[in-house]
């Protein structure tokens, strides 16, 4: 495996991106095509320069890209990155689901276990009050009038 110095870095400037609710709201824009800062701005309550500047934090993150169409400055969603941390995500669920398989297959193999029982229901609780008078089905309360 080759180590790379910068991907740390990537993934710490992506993560703090997407750590704010609103650039978490433009990612999810962006998810469905490009899109001006204009047509960005139209969810939010904020001013278009504070989209700008949320932008511009996307961008440094690498998580979107801007191009220019004539007159127009289309934000597009840089998906490779997005895979990227997406890969480093599956990366330790794998690891972790793997480990829980183990547990499990330990815990079926363990003597006395019943890993594999059925659980029964709880018994009604002696507090439940009118719950046992006779013809109430237990564990529901009386109708009051």
């Amino acid at each position: 495996m080759i180590f790379d110095p910068g991907a740390d870095d990537r993934l710490d400037r992506a993560f703090m991106a997407l750590a704010d609710p609103v650039r978490r709201g433009i990612i999810a824009r962006l998810s469905r095509g490009p899109a001006t800062v204009n047509e960005l701005a139209e969810p939010f309550a904020i001013t278009k320069q504070a989209v700008s500047k949320h932008i511009q934090v996307l961008e440094h993150a690498g998580l979107v890209t801007r191009t220019r169409d004539a007159q127009r400055r289309p934000v597009h969603l840089a998906a490779a990155q997005l895979e990227a941390l997406t890969a480093w995500i599956d990366r330790y669920r794998l690891i972790h689901e793997q480990q829980f398989r183990s547990l499990d297959a330990l815990l079926a193999e363990a003597p006395g276990s019943d890993a594999g029982a059925p659980v029964a229901p709880d018994a009604p609780n002696a507090h439940d009050g009118d719950s046992a008078e006779p013809g109430a089905a237990a564990g529901h309360a009386r109708e009051e009038n």
